[in-house]
């Protein structure tokens, strides 16, 4: 699936629910989804720097030129967030994240229904999500 085709399909599930309490539950049911990290990812290296919560991210580039993302946090809500960008950004070239547009947070009013500082912890994954992207593509010239 394309970024878009997934971004859709996230904004589909999102719609399902009208009230906000329940799209918070999602978002923590789809946290507990996420497979946990190993306990060797979990170092300094890994933390990303602007959330108040503590999450690690990984990244690695697959044989097919794909980067799939692995995270985990300590607080459930931004779990789900990170999951949500995983779901979303994984599995893709670095040249399909650093080019998508990414309009499905805003599409389901996630920035307007998060505190400030998980606003910023989400803009914070993100960002390093596409320095992993940027990164990778250096590398393959």
């Amino acid at each position: 699936m394309t970024i878009e085709e997934l971004q859709q399909e996230v904004i589909e599930e999102f719609q399902d629910y009208d009230d906000w309490m329940d799209r918070y539950q999602l978002l923590i049911d789809l946290g507990n989804d996420l497979e946990p990290l190993d306990e060797k990812d979990k170092n300094e290296s890994n933390l990303i720097d602007g959330c108040q919560s503590r999450v690690w991210l990984t990244a690695e580039l697959n044989g097919e030129g794909h980067i799939i993302y692995r995270a985990e946090s300590d607080a459930l809500i931004v779990k789900g967030l990170v999951t949500l960008l995983i779901r979303v950004l994984s599995d893709h070239t670095p040249e399909e994240i650093l080019t998508a547009d990414l309009h499905f947070m805003q599409d389901i009013g996630l920035q307007e229904h998060l505190s400030p500082t998980r606003s910023n912890g989400l803009l914070a994954m993100l960002k390093q999500m596409k320095l992993y992207a940027m990164a990778y593509k250096a590398k393959q010239g």
